[in-house]
């Protein structure tokens, strides 16, 4: 195996994490979206994430990736789903563990690293999403039980 610790001869997926971060102003509900700024989806509105490194947890991922991409900082993060349809990103096979956090109000966000920009949208007035960001927006609200 040489120095690689993690070397398989069985091919096995990518693994990342997504955050769905929701905030309530003024009655209305809203949801952090990230302009991605690279292909696949370039130019298309998603909701924060990546890849898991080989060293850290599937919450220290999504923590890291959301400061990462938009400046963001939260507390409580909760795990609801995860998303295993094979062909869920063209890149590579990739699995999501989706996570959904609750703000208040809309805190002032950027767009960093591979994010073009960040923005906090009406949920009654979302752009297209990119990958299966739709499904998992409602999966969240349902874990969330958003709207009741």
């Amino acid at each position: 195996m040489g120095n690689n610790k993690f070397c398989y001869e069985y091919p096995h997926p990518a693994v990342a994490t997504d955050c769905i971060c929701f905030a309530r102003v003024q009655g209305k509900n809203y949801v952090l979206l990230i302009e991605r700024g690279h292909e696949p989806y370039k130019g298309f509105w998603a909701f924060p994430g990546g890849f898991m490194e080989i060293d850290e947890t599937a919450e220290e991922c999504v923590r890291r990736e959301l400061k990462e991409e938009t400046g963001l900082e939260v507390g409580e993060v909760h795990q609801f789903h995860t998303f295993t349809t094979v062909e869920r990103d063209p890149r590579e096979r990739v699995i999501s563990i989706a996570f959904y956090a609750e703000v208040e109000g809309t805190p002032i966000v950027h767009g960093g690293d591979d994010a073009a920009r960040a923005r906090w949208f009406a949920l009654d007035e979302l752009p297209p999403l990119a990958f299966d960001h739709a499904e998992m927006l409602q999966r969240a609200m349902a874990a969330k039980k958003c709207g009741e």
